[in-house]
């Protein structure tokens, strides 16, 4: 579809720029032919005047004008034509060029928004049918106590906030792309954001027996606090569950070197990522093998896709690194205003 619409775009192009071109080549050629028209019967009549203001010609010697004037202007429409060929090559081919640059983006987005409607219909399916199973199951079995109903309706129940959370990502992301430049700011206190994010975590991380240290002091960054809270609970939250029972993550708040910006550690002694993935890892819907964790991972590859587009936002920067089997560490720079 691109390509044909490439095609007619440069078409378009061409057509435009060799109207002007030619229209501009007929306005050189009709004021070139007149000029030398008006000089030849200046010429001509300045041989015919009498002496002393002129010399009479004598014979057929104007026909030797008219002649090259002829010529001329065959020459001057030929260089005229050729000058057109070349436009016509260029710009061909930089219409081509410009076309593409043009419906790139259009490409790339609508090559998104179509991944994207593909990877969510899938993730939807997977939790509609494991709900519609229990429940028809559930309806088929005759002897299906009241014990086994509140099962079933707890396990429904289950799956209907696994649905609720894949939604709320999906709106958050969503929201994200078409408001981003009306994020709102204001002067946050980074260190306070940190631990109302680790706040959050600390139950799962209790459950694991992992220890998370939180290295934090005050410094204040102009934010949305909103999305920084969640932007620390989604790199911390990922931490803790891909790191193994027992485990420790770091969670640390400096300055750079500059002071111009705030450096944010999240680093984990979890199962690590594979150098296959990790270019990957924060794109929608990807998640690494099960290999990666010896439990199933809650989720559904929406979160660090979440987190880069909040780092985005504020016009910073994330990036991970990791080696299987010792660990991750996930590093965001945010610029203080």
């Amino acid at each position: 579809m691109f390509h044909s619409a490439r095609i007619k775009l440069t078409a378009w192009y061409l057509a435009i720029i060799m109207a002007l071109s030619l229209s501009f080549s007929a306005i050189i050629y009709r004021s070139v032919t007149l000029e030398f028209q008006r000089r030849l019967n200046t010429i001509e009549s300045r041989f015919n005047a009498a002496p002393p203001l002129g010399w009479r010609m004598y014979g057929p010697v104007h026909e030797y004008f008219i002649q090259d004037l002829r010529e001329a202007r065959v020459k001057v429409l030929f260089i005229l034509l050729y000058a057109n060929g070349i436009i016509l090559v260029l710009s061909g081919a930089a219409g081509y060029f410009l076309a593409g640059r043009t419906l790139s983006p259009i490409e790339y987005a609508m090559e998104k928004q179509k991944r994207f409607v593909g990877d969510a219909s899938h993730e939807l399916k997977t939790p509609l049918t494991a709900l519609q199973t229990s429940v028809e199951v559930a309806l088929r079995d005759k002897k299906l106590s009241l014990m086994d109903a509140k099962t079933v309706l707890k396990g429904s129940l289950d799956d209907i906030e696994n649905l609720k959370k894949l939604t709320g990502d999906l709106l958050t992301l969503t929201s994200m792309e078409q408001n981003g430049n009306k994020l709102t700011k204001s002067r946050v206190d980074a260190g306070k954001v940190a631990i109302s994010a680790y706040k959050k975590i600390a139950p799962l991380a209790k459950k694991k027996k992992i220890k998370v240290e939180v290295d934090v002091n005050k410094v204040v960054i102009s934010s949305n606090e909103e999305n920084l809270e969640k932007l620390i609970t989604i790199l911390l939250d990922n931490a803790v569950k891909y790191t193994e029972k027992e485990g420790k993550v770091n969670l640390s708040l400096s300055l750079s070197k500059s002071n111009k910006n705030l450096i944010i550690k999240v680093k984990d002694t979890g199962v690590g990522i594979s150098k296959k993935d990790l270019p990957h890892i924060f794109g929608r819907f990807y998640r690494a093998d099960a290999s990666r964790t010896k439990e199933r991972a809650d989720g559904y590859g929406l979160g660090l896709s979440i987190a880069k587009s909040i780092v985005e936002l504020h016009k910073g920067e994330i990036k991970a690194e990791s080696k299987q089997g010792v660990g991750s560490t996930f590093t965001v720079k945010l610029p203080l205003s």
